[in-house]
């Protein structure tokens, strides 16, 4: 018996853009283990939330716990891992909220392909920019003294490679800013791209 086809959806992304006064979109953090993604993320949840945006936050360890359990840390697995973090991300933002993605994400192609689930321009790539050496300083996990010791096999930065963005929507200086600086930053992108009306 052949399988029915999908109903076509009975709310648009218009429509719910209306509803929430903003549109839906994935705002994706990127960079080195320590460089700030996650406590950037966080800040800008928070500031959302305040000016009554339906955001949420998708993070790496968050995933890794989770529906990404199963998987590795090989190149196949890092993108699977990206893979279906851009999936999830894609379907909260065709519900109507700023997805804000907070991962390593090392591949460009990788990165490219969520970009490309999510339609009319609605991707923003933001490179969270800080030297390995402080995000070594800053690693609470002493993941990065494992790996130098050879505890940690392909772990990025150090034994597998990081491929910075080329033309990032936005760079972050995460080294030498303050979160306050970084979530003006973001704010006004996020109200320069139309996806917000307010910063």
């Amino acid at each position: 018996m052949p399988t029915p086809p999908t109903p076509a959806a009975s709310i648009t992304r218009a429509e719910r853009a209306v509803q929430n006064r903003h549109r839906g979109a994935v705002l994706w953090l990127t960079g080195l283990s320590g460089a700030g993604k996650s406590t950037v993320a966080q800040a800008l949840a928070r500031r959302l939330f305040e000016m009554d945006c339906r955001s949420y936050v998708l993070d790496g360890d968050q995933l890794r716990s989770g529906l990404c359990a199963d998987l590795g840390f090989s190149d196949a697995a890092r993108s699977e891992n990206i893979r279906r973090a851009g999936e999830l991300a894609a379907l909260f933002a065709d519900a109507g909220m700023i997805v804000i993605g907070a991962f390593i994400s090392p591949f460009a192609a990788d990165r490219a392909r969520v970009r490309a689930l999510v339609p009319d321009g609605a991707f923003l790539e933001v490179f969270c920019q800080c030297p390995l050496a402080l995000c070594e300083e800053r690693d609470v996990k002493g993941l990065y003294r494992r790996a130098r010791d050879g505890q940690l096999a392909e772990f990025t930065g150090i034994s597998s490679p990081y491929e910075a963005p080329d033309a990032p929507d936005l760079v972050l200086d995460t080294a030498g800013g303050s979160v306050e600086d970084a979530l003006a930053s973001l704010l006004l992108l996020l109200r320069e791209r139309h996806v917000t009306h307010q910063a």
